[in-house]
């Protein structure tokens, strides 16, 4: 499959409808993914990225249906990361000595994924290919998100070729941010962030304000995963500059794990003091050894408090609730407040432990937390909702 984007380029990638998980089983991809390169086609000819190793026979086959591949002039590596480069040792045993351009730790991650020593031409931020009517400049764009990533621009037709920034793991054949559905769209697009960028939102701030200082016009954006920004592109960017300042909306996101369901009762009737003190505030529950850890992190981003709760078991908590917090924990979310909660039957260091991880993750932590024997009874009920409804102080 291929289509034309414009007169001089042409999308060549691959769309992966079945794909479910993503780096190894860390990314959920319940909406599959494409793997997106790009042709350029002027006085010279430029490949853009290519595309996930297990597809790459099938890559190099469909392109020679596009193109000679000996027609091929110049191949730009954005970003070295085996979804984007899988293609380059099937693609470079038929062109071995066309040039790669990359960034310096672009051309160091090549050589170690591959250990091929193909002609690399290392380039940095200004440095400019000239390839007939049109220009491409190219844009470092360190950490966003490996140290080799970069944007290529195309002049002419004021194209940004963005890699992983701005993209989404969304597979679609219809492909343009003008004819999917948006509400889908911008939640993988935040779930993408939120998973994969919000540690390096300083970063982002940074480099989109450079690239709005180069003063290079942007008719269109064209991410190496997902749906390409077509319509009012730079509305994507703008989300970007939003996401990036320690986003949070008007959410308490609950997440709990329980073993015979006190946990789980405590985490509800929180729900219900917090609501009772403030019906405009949102909640969302989530048992996170039942609902995907992705989408959790997710609501985390979104939220301007989170509580987490478990079972004591082992003198620990539960496996699930572990997991989620060392998610949490590296992702680096900044500016939340955080308090934890559990049941107990015999020790009871679950809210202890939570709270610690909550504090070593950077959030503000409210209060000691609240944790009840066994099965919760009325009277323990009570103490939770009255512990919700004094969550609605804390976050004022």
């Amino acid at each position: 499959m291929s289509f034309k984007i414009s007169d001089t380029v042409t999308w060549v990638g691959k769309i992966d409808w079945e794909l479910r998980e993503y780096h190894g089983k860390e990314y959920s991809t319940n909406k599959g993914t494409s793997y997106n390169s790009y042709l350029v086609r002027d006085e010279k000819t430029v490949l853009i990225d290519t595309v996930w190793q297990p597809y790459a026979k099938e890559f190099v086959a469909n392109l020679k249906n596009e193109i000679d591949l000996n027609k091929i002039d110049y191949i730009i590596a954005n970003h070295s990361e085996i979804d984007h480069s899988g293609a380059f040792p099937e693609l470079m045993s038929e062109i071995p000595n066309v040039p790669i351009y990359c960034t310096k730790n672009g051309a160091k991650f090549l050589k170690a994924h591959y250990h091929q020593n193909w002609n690399f031409v290392e380039v940095k931020t200004g440095d400019i290919l000239e390839i007939g009517k049109n220009k491409l400049i190219f844009v470092e764009a360190r950490m966003l998100h490996w140290p080799d990533s970069m944007f290529t621009y195309l002049t002419g037709e004021n194209t940004l070729f963005s890699n992983d920034a701005f993209g989404q793991h969304y597979a679609s054949e219809l492909m343009y941010n003008d004819k999917v559905d948006n509400a889908e769209l911008f939640q993988e697009a935040i779930k993408y962030y939120a998973n994969i960028l919000t540690p390096f939102s300083p970063l982002v701030v940074k480099k989109i304000e450079e690239i709005l200082s180069l003063n290079l016009p942007v008719d269109m954006i064209c991410p190496s995963h997902g749906i390409i920004w077509k319509q009012n592109p730079l509305q994507i960017a703008n989300k970007y500059m939003e996401w990036a300042k320690n986003y949070k909306e008007n959410q308490i996101t609950i997440i709990y794990d329980t073993m015979w369901n006190g946990t789980r009762r405590m985490a509800e009737t929180i729900a219900e003091g917090i609501t009772e003190a403030n019906k405009d505030i949102t909640i969302k529950i989530f048992n996170s050894s039942k609902n995907d850890k992705n989408d959790i992190v997710t609501e985390v981003f979104k939220s301007k408090m989170i509580l987490v709760g478990s079972s004591a078991i082992n003198n620990g908590i539960l496996s699930s609730t572990a997991a989620i917090l060392e998610m949490i924990k590296g992702l680096g979310f900044k500016d939340k407040k955080a308090a934890a909660f559990g049941s107990y039957g015999w020790s009871g260091e679950s809210v202890k432990i939570i709270t610690e991880e909550l504090n070593k993750a950077g959030f503000e932590i409210i209060n000691e937390g609240i944790r009840e024997l066994w099965n919760p009874d009325e009277i323990a009920l009570d103490r939770c909702r009255n512990f919700g409804k004094s969550i609605e102080e804390s976050i004022k």
